[in-house]
């Protein structure tokens, strides 16, 4: 990757033996050039891209093994023996053509792996479109293979290919946590802007960057947000390479004019490092953001959040449906936990409560007991000993909280009568946290933003540690799902509740 070290009117001699080619020399270290006998290995080809070059081949390979198991299914499910252009359709050309267009709707890019929903939204994209090609081929030809390929394989094919991408999400996690699948990389900008940048990095861990270094012209200091500055915007190149990086992020504020910005992108297109320019836009989801181009700049074009329609109401369908599910399937552990609560303390199984819901609507939200029925006025008491987030009162060792009570809570099982509020629609599977009146009387004008939407049992805050979040970061997740919700994200959030309530952290 380069720096603006051609466009800038810091160019040293040696960089500016051409305004194209040689606008951004190849400046390697000893290192790199002690490989000389096959040449230097191009800047960002460091263990990470390798690795996820392996990995993506590793996922074409699972997804080909896949393919041809799910054309075994449909095999079996032809009436009659197979014949030998059924076996070779169903074993090696159909699983080939699905691999085919799973890598011409960029399925295997690494950078689309194993993060977030984007690769489980682009095999489904594919497989379903196909799904549909074929099912019209079967409806025109009338022939039982083409009907069995639409309706077992594919289905087949699509649950595997999923299953495949899960388990690739967990070995990608491991890897990260190992150091090996990390983007090393570097922020440049002003000095705000990478402060900035490497802040919110910081603040999570459900990414794969790691930042080793910051390029700031006009630094003041030679440590940013425990970052080393390494250098200015000139130094782009150099910088990559003695820090072995693979990606270069340019923060919202950046000293690159366009020209600039778009000479880095030329001079980098050479290498494996990748090149992410920040905008001036936080909590946006990929999916509602496209480009558009406009008198040559590539404009950003948000789409509006989705609060109502079709797919609001297939949400409400869904939730109630998996909540008479749930309520049917495990009425005997609901019961069983009704019980235990009754014999641990005096006072009802269930402890119900006003919540305020979509659009400011109040209901009343049902839990299992999990406190002693007088823990309201033992609460002036102990308001001095508030560990929670903001408005919210939360202590780790409460001693309102009964024995069965202190159990539930650590694993959310005191959450479960909640599914009779999303069968009766005031709740939903997944959404922000129930808010009680008193804390949405303190809430700011943004805040309120929370209720567009009904509230959840589980949601961001769940997954992501729960009371151990402050409230900033707890508004934050919440208006990020309100504002970005899918189904993808749902299953995904469901997914990493059943994990989250396994760990119990930040249950209290």
């Amino acid at each position: 990757m380069t720096a603006l070290d051609s466009s800038s009117t810091k160019l040293t001699d040696e960089q500016s033996q051409s305004s194209s080619s040689t606008a951004f020399p190849d400046q390697r270290s000893s290192r790199r050039r002690s490989a000389a006998p096959v040449g230097p290995a191009p800047l960002g080809d460091t263990t990470r891209t390798r690795w996820m070059a392996a990995f993506a081949r590793s996922i074409i390979a699972a997804d080909l093994v896949v393919a041809v198991l799910a054309g075994w299914v449909a095999l079996l499910a032809v009436e009659g023996t197979p014949t030998a252009a059924q076996w070779v359709l169903c074993l090696t050309v159909i699983p080939v053509a699905i691999v085919g267009a799973c890598t011409l709707a960029r399925c295997y890019e690494p950078r689309f792996l194993g993060v977030g929903t984007d690769d489980y939204r682009r095999l489904l994209d594919v497989a379903l479109k196909l799904m549909a090609v074929v099912g019209v081929v079967a409806l025109v030809s009338e022939k039982e293979l083409a009907r069995t390929v639409a309706i077992v394989m594919f289905p087949v094919f699509i649950v595997g290919a999923l299953l495949v991408r899960w388990v690739g999400h967990l070995v990608q996690s491991r890897a990260r946590a190992h150091g090996v699948a990390v983007h090393r990389a570097l922020v440049v900008g002003t000095e705000r802007a990478t402060a900035e940048m490497m802040r919110r990095i910081s603040t999570r861990d459900d990414h794969p960057f790691q930042v080793v270094g910051a390029l700031v012209d006009r630094s003041r200091q030679d440590v940013i947000e425990g970052v080393p500055v390494v250098g200015m915007s000139t130094d782009v190149r150099r910088a990559l390479d003695l820090h072995d990086a693979d990606t270069l992020i340019v923060a919202a504020w950046s000293t690159f004019s366009q020209q600039e910005l778009r000479h880095l992108s030329w001079a980098l297109e050479d290498s494996k490092v990748d090149v992410l320019v920040s905008p001036n836009l936080t909590d946006v989801a990929g999916s509602r953001i496209s480009v558009k181009p406009v008198v040559g700049l590539p404009l950003l074009h948000v789409e509006r959040p989705e609060f109502s329609g079709s797919r609001r109401v297939a949400k409400g369908l869904f939730d109630r449906a998996m909540a008479l599910f749930a309520i049917l399937v495990l009425s005997p552990v609901l019961l069983g936990l009704a019980i235990a609560v009754r014999l641990d303390s005096r006072g009802p199984a269930f402890f119900k409560q006003t919540r305020v819901g979509r659009n400011g609507r109040t209901f009343r939200m049902v839990k299992f007991r999990s406190m002693h029925v007088n823990a309201d006025q033992m609460l002036p008491e102990l308001a001095d000993q508030n560990e929670g987030a903001g408005v919210l009162f939360k202590m780790k060792d409460d001693p309102r909280v009964t024995r069965v009570g202190s159990l539930l809570r650590r694993t959310s099982l005191d959450e479960l009568p909640q599914l009779f509020n999303v069968l009766t629609g005031s709740m939903s599977l997944v959404g922000p946290r129930p808010p009680l009146p008193d804390e949405v009387a303190q809430y700011g004008d943004d805040v309120h933003r929370r209720l567009l939407v009904k509230p959840g049992m589980t949601g961001l805050w769940q997954v992501s540690g729960r009371s151990d979040l402050d409230w900033d970061e707890s508004v934050r997740l919440d208006l990020y799902y309100v504002e970005n919700w899918s189904f993808l994200m749902d299953i995904s959030i469901i997914s990493q509740t059943f994990r989250a309530v396994l760990a119990a952290r930040g249950a209290y």
